[in-house]
């Protein structure tokens, strides 16, 4: 009897931990996203029989590690991904749709759905939202005569002023963003989202070559003559530190260069980015990475609910806030009480209403390449932006 209750105790711990299922989760980054380590155990505690193993990997090899285990039919779980890449995946039937409901669409900021959306279905949960708005540095504005407190509100203020401060002062007007690299891309897309341009539209026609996108590529290329000097090789985080070096009169950037100027004592401004002739009103690139649910894992149904509960309500937003990212959802009183302690945020949430998605099409690196080749040409002054346009909408055609 001694034995047979030796042998029973030695094999319990081992039928337990066959009870208990995995849910294997990626997440991108230096460390776990603030708080999850708590909601992983809240949700556990709700959900008996499941585990979730939380994986830390560098946003360098992230999405490739992801695309990779899927790929090669040993998906992970869940994963956090960019909201771009969601139409790839699902086309190739590496995920698994995450329908919303009307009441939860409704929870969201404008368009934040479709950054997640095609074909009418959502593949994804928005886990992170980022905003851009326009920057200045208020020493440089007064170094060349502007008004330190006065912001261009149009493309043709932003490059007049631009002039102005290459003209008079020792620094240079604009940072444009034409690295080989994602953000260069974004950066653009930021002039055509106050422009009410479009890259795809909503029937999946490749519209770039639009008279709303001539004057934003047109605006880019005349701004940068008063760029730092070889913008080809610069990205959007080495153009801030240019800016926040003080050598830099104007950026586009997200919420975290407020933070990182008051570190460095610089007198700056922000505001909304400054608009196009075709306007309707405020606008910037809307840029959401998910929480996507892999196909072939065997608990899809538990890995979608534990998405939605990391993503709901008071757990986002403190994600958000931890993190300096924009808010997915217009919450009250929290979004009121950001508003009050810090009124620069009011420019990345005033630009949504008329802002635009990151383009979802089947090949997000061919898409990727060909908007790059195409700022880059003209920046350059090797390509006119009407026909580096017609030539890049061609070429996107095979990637919608």
């Amino acid at each position: 009897m001694a034995v047979s209750l030796l042998a029973l105790a030695a094999s319990a711990p081992a039928s337990f931990a066959q009870d208990v299922k995995e849910i294997s989760f990626i997440n991108c980054g230096d460390e776990l996203t603030a708080g999850y380590a708590d909601y992983f155990k809240e949700w556990e505690a709700e959900n008996p029989g499941f585990k979730v193993v939380p994986e830390v990997v560098g946003w360098g090899q992230c999405q490739d590690k992801v695309t990779t285990l899927a790929a090669a039919g040993t998906p992970v779980a869940l994963a956090y991904v960019g909201s771009r890449t969601l139409k790839q995946f699902a086309l190739n039937d590496l995920i698994v749709p995450v329908p919303m409901t009307d009441e939860e669409k409704a929870g969201y900021y404008n368009y934040v759905p479709d950054t997640v959306t095609f074909d009418g279905t959502q593949w994804g949960v928005p886990v992170a939202f980022s905003t851009k708005a326009f920057y200045w540095n208020k020493d440089v504005f007064k170094a060349a005569g502007l008004d330190p407190e006065v912001p261009p509100k149009t493309w043709e203020e932003e490059i007049a002023f631009a002039k102005q401060i290459e003209d008079n002062t020792d620094f240079d007007g604009f940072g444009v963003v034409a690295k080989t690299f994602d953000n260069t891309m974004h950066q653009f897309l930021h002039w055509v989202y106050t422009n009410d341009g479009q890259v795809i539209d909503a029937d999946g026609n490749i519209v770039l070559d639009s008279p709303q996108n001539l004057e934003a590529l047109t605006a880019l290329k005349d701004i940068s003559a008063y760029s730092e000097e070889g913008p080809t090789a610069y990205e959007q985080n080495e153009v801030r530190a240019i800016w926040l070096d003080g050598t830099l009169g104007m950026i586009h950037a997200s919420p975290n260069a407020a933070n990182l100027a008051t570190e460095a004592g610089m007198n700056w401004g922000v505001a909304a980015l400054p608009l196009g002739p075709s306007a309707k009103g405020p606008g910037t690139l809307l840029i959401t990475d998910s929480l996507a649910v892999f196909k072939g894992s065997g608990v899809e149904e538990q890995a979608t609910s534990l998405a939605k509960y990391l993503t709901s309500g008071e757990r986002q937003w403190a994600a958000e806030m931890a993190q300096g990212l924009t808010p997915l959802r217009p919450l009250e009183p929290q979004t009121a009480e950001l508003l009050a302690e810090k009124p620069y945020w009011a420019p990345f949430l005033d630009g949504i209403e008329f802002g635009g998605p990151e383009p979802l099409l089947t090949d997000y690196v061919g898409l990727q390449n060909v908007m790059i080749e195409m700022v880059q040409s003209v920046v350059t002054g090797a390509a006119e932006p009407a026909a580096a346009l017609t030539t890049a909408a061609g070429e996107l055609e095979q990637y919608k």
